[in-house]
């Protein structure tokens, strides 16, 4: 039987192959690539409210149909963007914090009203207000008339440091002091909102987590897209061969650049340490540096203690601010099975938004994919302008409703104290039956 089909087709015109090919592709890619993303949340206020105001959720994800593998929609997004958007001027202001660093805040405003709300976007690993996925979300926020202030990490944004220390996961000290300013900056009454993007997911997450209470003070709903939910199994994904690891090496000598780049503030304060600055700029993977690196001057003990500390698949059930999540399944820094479906199916305050395909910071569509109007993008700006302008009041009443579930909660679960501490870890959730609907 085999020979005779393979005989068939060896013997079909090249033209009719071809359109075989095509016929089979395009029924793949209805079939497998094409798929209504899985909102992974409680049947509570947050899930009916997400269902009723953000029409995208109910609709299929179509990919670029040319581009839907993950690598290949991650590195395409960027080239993209980066080709496509030009560059954003912003008004920089220079925030000085309490041990005497400096980060830089920049804003854009232009075309907002007095009364505008605030989103704050904090980048991924090496990034800062011009990288290219952080001015997507920029003009779109712009497009929706809302304020943005991009939080640029110690050491980025071409700002010189003050201090020894620079910036990583698991710390959120440094956006509490940047919380509390713009929010002391904008008018009381204009809403406060927060989105971060990879890393920079995780230290928002952090944030939500272990500052929960002071978090619903000042933000009113908050946004994380592509964090590394497992950061152990996020560093592990990202190392294997071949493509995965040629895109850690790029990030792990950004780095690398970023520390050249205020090499003699360190030079002779580690002269004497067992931190050995010449082989730290030259390493070759994330894990290592943070290793050799982040995790000691932190004060870890070994870079597992850091990436345990930094993971957020197992603080969910600490938030307590209403908290939409974008991944894709084929993340390459990131596996499905990471992903913590079953803790979000549990959880009051956060939502976990899963589509089939996406990548890492992609989420392409169209024939040719639009830098302006983006899935990822349109998510972004229907949130937050659900959420912040919340004209009808809706979203607060929501927004309430889950805060007494969520106290309800907590009271029968932590008799003796109303919040978990955030230095309990929860076991590692498993992916449940969703998972089928994403393979």
């Amino acid at each position: 039987m085999f020979y005779s089909m393979y005989a068939y087709l060896s013997h079909l015109p090249r033209l009719h192959a071809l359109g075989l090919a095509i016929f089979a592709y395009v029924v793949y890619y209805l079939i497998q690539v094409v798929k209504r993303p899985i909102i992974a949340c409680s049947d509570g206020p947050f899930k009916q409210y997400l269902i009723k105001k953000m029409p995208t959720l109910e609709n299929k994800y179509w990919p670029t149909f040319w581009c839907v593998e993950s690598r290949a929609q991650t590195v395409l997004a960027s080239l993209l963007r980066s080709k496509g958007l030009p560059r954003v001027n912003y008004r920089r202001e220079i925030l000085s914090l309490k041990d005497g660093g400096e980060v830089a805040l920049d804003w854009m405003e232009d075309g907002c009203d007095e009364d505008a709300p605030c989103v704050i976007i904090l980048p991924g690993l090496t990034g800062e207000s011009q990288a290219e996925y952080i001015k997507c979300l920029v003009f779109a926020a712009q497009q929706a008339a809302m304020r943005v202030v991009v939080f640029n990490n110690r050491g980025l944004g071409g700002i010189e440091l003050k201090t020894p220390r620079l910036y990583c996961a698991a710390n959120c000290e440094d956006l509490c002091e940047v919380v509390h300013h713009v929010r002391r900056t904008l008018p009381a009454h204009c809403k406060l909102g927060a989105t971060g993007i990879s890393m920079g997911g995780l230290i928002l997450g952090n944030y939500l987590a272990r500052k929960s209470d002071e978090a619903r003070v000042n933000l009113s709903a908050a946004k994380i897209i592509s964090v590394p939910w497992d950061v152990h199994k996020g560093s592990a994904s990202i190392e294997k061969p071949v493509i995965n690891n040629l895109l850690g090496r790029h990030l792990a000598g950004s780095l690398c650049r970023t520390l050249r780049n205020h090499l003699e503030v360190y030079r002779d304060i580690y002269q004497d340490s067992d931190i050995d600055m010449q082989r730290i700029l030259r390493c070759k993977t994330i894990k290592e540096f943070d290793a050799l690196f982040t995790a000691k001057q932190f004060g870890y003990a070994h870079v597992n203690d850091y990436y345990t500390d930094a993971t957020l698949h197992n603080k969910l059930d600490q938030i307590s601010v209403p908290l939409l999540c974008l991944s894709a399944a084929d993340d390459p820094f990131q596996p499905l099975e990471a992903i913590p479906i079953k803790a979000a199916n549990q959880c009051t305050h956060v939502a976990i938004v899963i589509t089939a395909r996406g990548g890492h910071i992609g989420f392409l569509e169209g024939w040719w994919p639009s830098t302006k109007d983006q899935y990822m993008c349109r998510l972004f700006t229907e949130y937050f302008t659900k959420a912040l302008y919340d004209e009808d009041g809706e979203f607060e009443r929501a927004s309430n409703k889950m805060h007494e579930t969520y106290l309800a909660k907590q009271t029968v679960e932590f008799p003796s104290s109303s919040i978990a501490s955030p230095s309990v870890l929860l076991p590692v959730e498993q992916l449940d039956q969703h998972k089928l609907k994403l393979m």
